[in-house]
């Protein structure tokens, strides 16, 4: 499978995780057997993922991932084994969003 369609399926994942779990509140807003399964996918793909390509994405990887994990908290906790496994492909804590709404950072394409 060529790169590219390996980080277009990797950030297609992880984008409509991001929008699947935002601003949930609880447990029970999740499918959490689908969830953990997605979560699982997503940290098999990472693995999958060679080290010069993920340099060329990761800094944008720890924000989508940051924003994710946000929600993630307050819905399960700290503690719980899916943001455990998501907060293990974080390589740089300082990209870290503030907050699951934290979306200020100028587009590629925007001038």
């Amino acid at each position: 499978m060529h790169t590219y369609v390996k980080i277009y399926q990797f950030a297609a994942s992880i984008g409509a995780l991001e929008g699947y779990v935002y601003r949930k509140g609880s447990a029970e807003d999740f499918d959490l057997q689908a969830l953990g399964i997605w979560i699982d996918n997503i940290c098999q793909g990472y693995s999958h993922l060679e080290d010069d390509v993920l340099a060329e994405f990761h800094d944008d990887l720890d924000r989508t991932v940051g924003r994710a994990l946000h929600s993630l908290v307050v819905a399960l906790g700290t503690e719980h084994t899916f943001v455990i496994k998501l907060k293990s492909i974080i390589r740089d804590i300082k990209n870290m969003p503030v907050s699951a709404d934290d979306f200020n950072k100028t587009k590629w394409f925007e001038k």
